[in-house]
């Protein structure tokens, strides 16, 4: 797999880089909805969808909507913001740069952020106010905010100097901002020809602090979404530079201390520990942190890999094409502790010249060194093809994602993209917004079936709630509680948070 295979993919990152029933009875792969251009077209980066408080997921794509201001940029359409059904129904909710010039930005390609006052947030690679940016003129990106009633605005503009074209989506940290990446821009300049790209974090209202510059020689091109672990830091990770020029982990701290936790490529010539991490981690259960390489390994089709909080990495799996290859998403770790994730090329499917991308899971053996890989999904085109974005797990206990192209209309070549779904017969489960905080933070609980709930307790300690409606239930974190699961009874059954409510001090 050579290296330029990464080009078919990013619209930004060409211009930057460079300047159904398969398997057991309990496995059903369903393919829901068919993007046409129109109504969006692209839904592919890391991390694209999010399931929202009232129980539907949210997007973006790349290009494709209402508007083609952006054709003087060789785009067609220039991206939107959809919300789609667990059914499979989708409305677009904005379609960017109605006005020439495109100041609310420009083909989004991270994904979106509910934050807990409700409002969404994302960023795009390109438009804003500052239209010259690295010697091009599309502009530096922005971070915008739809609302929940479909208002939007735009919070931020970069301005090179604190950063540009910003690939990846944004988090929000236990203490309410909003913290991500810039691919490019930034202060420290002299070791990449249009920034190395920055770390962020910025107010709700778009006050924005740069907590890092990249050098290249600490990383450079942050894309992937950044995660908050268990110890409060930041982790990511750069798709180039370090000591091998590969990609690096990092971690970073609220008030900017940054450290370089790893440099891929340092275990020799064809990089067995992988190339360039275009996707970025999450946190396992075991407080290892898991992610994917797009190149490299024995076989130099991509890895998964795992990593300690203080930099010690573990190659889990080289791909070999079969079971796919070159995955840019991210991990999901689901309620069966096995993790879960999404290919771009490979599989067994002859509709794509390199394969058409697989869904698969991954068990990680007793001594944390290797494991089992399982694919669960081949696409072929016409269901889907080229996954590049990851999974995100429903609390009804489905997975749902998208593809960056295939499915039914003829409007794209190859296909505009696609929704679909992926059930384990997993069970439901709550999932709680945000997952840490102190006593009395305000806490929003999202899941299935909630009208009735009887109770809600924090690890035992019994909360006041309010049932809010089927999907959600607002609550706060009640005096006494300690960090462990969240419990809700319902009439018909108990369920219980995916991951541990972390209660700070």
């Amino acid at each position: 797999m050579e290296k330029v295979r990464f080009l078919r993919m990013g619209v930004f990152i060409l211009a930057f880089c460079v300047a159904a029933m398969v398997g057991a009875s309990a496995q059903t792969f369903t393919s829901l909805f068919s993007f046409d251009g129109t109504d969006g077209a692209g839904p592919w980066y890391p991390m694209n969808l999010i399931q929202g408080t009232d129980g539907n997921f949210y997007g973006t794509t790349t290009s494709g909507g209402a508007y083609d201001s952006c054709k003087f940029y060789n785009f067609v359409g220039c991206g939107t913001i959809f919300k789609i059904t667990p059914s499979g129904t989708q409305t677009t909710l904005y379609s960017f740069c109605p006005k020439s010039g495109c100041e609310d930005g420009l083909n989004p390609q991270g994904g979106l952020v509910q934050a807990t006052n409700g409002n969404f947030y994302g960023t795009t690679p390109g438009g804003g106010t500052s239209q010259n940016c690295n010697s091009f003129s599309l502009g530096c990106g922005s971070v915008y905010q739809l609302t929940a009633k479909g208002v939007f605005s735009t919070v931020h503009s970069f301005a090179e100097s604190d950063g540009a074209t910003p690939l990846g989506g944004l988090i929000q940290g236990s203490d309410g901002d909003l913290y991500g990446t810039a691919a490019s821009g930034g202060t420290s300049s002299s070791n990449c020809p249009v920034g190395c790209g920055t770390v962020f974090k910025m107010s709700t209202s778009g006050k924005l602090t740069t907590l890092h510059n990249f050098d290249d020689t600490d990383g450079s091109l942050p894309i992937g979404n950044l995660v908050q672990g268990s110890d409060g830091n930041f982790y990511g990770t750069t798709a180039y530079g370090g000591s091998y020029g590969e990609g690096t982990v990092f971690k970073v701290s609220s008030t900017g201390r940054f450290t370089s936790l790893y440099s891929f490529c340092s275990q020799g010539t064809f990089c067995p520990d992988g190339w360039q991490p275009y996707a970025g981690l999450i946190q396992g259960t075991d407080r290892n942190f898991y992610g994917t390489t797009f190149g490299g390994g024995v076989n130099d089709q991509g890895t998964l890999f795992k990593i300690s909080s203080t930099g010690t990495l573990s190659t889990l799996h080289a791909f070999d094409y079969t079971d796919g290859a070159v995955p840019y998403a991210h991990l999901v770790q689901a309620t069966d502790h096995h993790f879960y994730g999404t290919t771009g090329y490979g599989g067994t499917g002859t509709s794509c010249t390199d394969g058409c991308g697989t869904i698969y899971s991954f068990v990680v053996n007793s001594e944390g060194t290797g494991g089992t890989l399982t694919t669960l999904h081949d696409f072929d085109e016409t269901d889907g093809a080229n996954p590049y974005g990851g999974l995100v797990q429903s609390t009804n206990g489905d997975f749902y994602g998208t593809t960056g192209y295939g499915g039914t209309s003829a409007n794209c070549t190859g296909g505009c993209g696609t929704f679909f779904s992926l059930s384990m017969g997993l069970a439901s489960f709550v999932e709680t917004n945000p997952t840490s905080g102190k006593v009395g933070t305000k806490v929003v609980i999202l899941g299935n079936n909630l009208k009735g709930t009887t109770a809600v307790s924090f690890n035992g300690t019994a909360a006041e709630f309010k049932v809010v409606s089927d999907a959600e239930i607002r609550t706060s974190v009640p005096t006494g509680a300690t960090t462990g699961y969240v419990t809700v009874t319902t009439p018909t059954k108990k369920l219980k948070s995916n991951v541990k409510f972390r209660v700070t001090q």
